[in-house]
């Protein structure tokens, strides 16, 4: 299925969601570099924080990348989550929410760009410099894709292009849940080292 086709099956929210102490929790674990409270945290946010991605940008594949360094952000930034100040949830949908808003600007700028342009007097430099500088990290993002082995990228784009928990996953899959799971926690450390990302 190409990566711009809509999922063939949008999994529901789910009715036994984690209370918000627990995703707290995680969250914290995460911080310490907990890979399975990491994996445990996105089965819990996943399908909301590309909810809300699709919400704001309305295309899928745009909703997706945006997902996916939504999710690449919080195991980066995990550290920086303060239960003190607000709930994980929250805290993760409003990165989400940034993420996807700084999306439709850019998308904005550029085609605004290229509508204005005055091709006499050249190019505005530091929109140019932006423009290319997003460009680089998604084809980064593209590339570090790319090192997966076939197993891993598929578990891992069931999961963050399409919303799908270890269960839907390893259904879909037909493969044991332990296993999606290691798939999954394995290719997400290949795509930190890939970025440059330090726990």
């Amino acid at each position: 299925m190409a990566q711009s086709d809509p999922p063939p099956h949008r999994p529901a929210h789910r009715a036994d969601r984690a209370p918000a102490d627990e995703l707290d929790d995680l969250m914290t674990s995460v911080a310490r570099g907990d890979e399975a409270a990491f994996a445990a945290l996105y089965d819990e946010l996943g399908a909301a924080v590309y909810g809300l991605a699709r919400r704001v940008l309305r295309d899928p594949a745009r909703s997706e990348e945006v997902a996916q360094e939504v999710f690449l952000q919080v195991w980066q930034s995990a550290v920086r989550f303060d239960p003190g100040r607000g709930r994980a949830r929250s805290w993760v949908l409003m990165l989400a929410h940034r993420r996807a808003v700084d999306a439709v600007r850019r998308d904005q700028a550029a085609a605004d760009r290229e509508t204005r342009y005055d091709w006499s007097g050249g190019p505005d430099f530091d929109h140019v410099s932006d423009e290319v500088t997003v460009r680089l990290e998604h084809e980064q993002v593209r590339r570090c894709l790319g090192t997966l082995t076939d197993l891993q990228r598929e578990a891992v784009g069931l999961a963050y292009y399409q919303g799908y928990t270890y269960a839907e996953v390893a259904t879909v899959l037909d493969a044991n849940p332990a296993t999606v799971k290691t798939r999954m926690r394995d290719g997400l450390i290949r795509l930190r080292d890939c970025l440059g990302v330090v726990a």
